[in-house]
């Protein structure tokens, strides 16, 4: 969905295309009475609409010795709902580190990786992280190793 998600954006993001939806929301239009709308020349609609078209958001029917075009209303419906979906993901924990996430917005799987510079009980950080005490590591995060105290150092160890 990402990768689908950009290329609609893109498509959508130039000024001239959105106009062409806007048009195209309104009236099934051919290639000259868009331009004349627009004030283009027709090479540069069709250029778009090649655009609009790859994205998936209009769609092109011959009707006698024009092409129509319109818009794939579906289309703007389920990008609408895909955004909407994406505001309902709950926000990440405090304390989850965004460096070490192994994968955008997937902080709910990655509950248990902390920030170098944070504690998920920061009330019982004494110091830096790297200056916990095994106690300290303990009861916070049980018997897993610190994941608080940066990769780097452990690796010189």
């Amino acid at each position: 969905m990402p990768s689908e998600f950009v290329q609609i954006f893109k498509a959508m993001a130039d000024e001239t295309r959105f106009n062409l939806l806007n048009l195209l929301l309104t009236h099934d239009l051919c290639v000259r009475a868009l331009a004349r709308h627009l004030k283009s020349s027709e090479a540069a609609v069709s250029q778009h609409l090649k655009q609009l078209r790859e994205a998936g958001l209009v769609k092109g029917e011959k009707r006698g010795y024009w092409t129509h075009y319109t818009v794939i209303r579906e289309r703007l419906h389920g990008l609408a709902e895909d955004l909407k979906g994406l505001t309902a993901l709950p926000p990440c924990r405090e304390g989850v580190c965004i460096k070490n996430l192994e994968h955008q917005n997937d902080c709910r799987k990655e509950e248990g990786k902390m920030c170098d510079c944070k504690c998920q009980q920061p009330e019982m950080l004494k110091g830096k992280p790297e200056d916990c005490t095994l106690e300290q590591i303990k009861a916070c995060h049980g018997d897993k190793e610190h994941p608080c105290v940066d990769d780097k150092k452990s690796q010189k160890e």
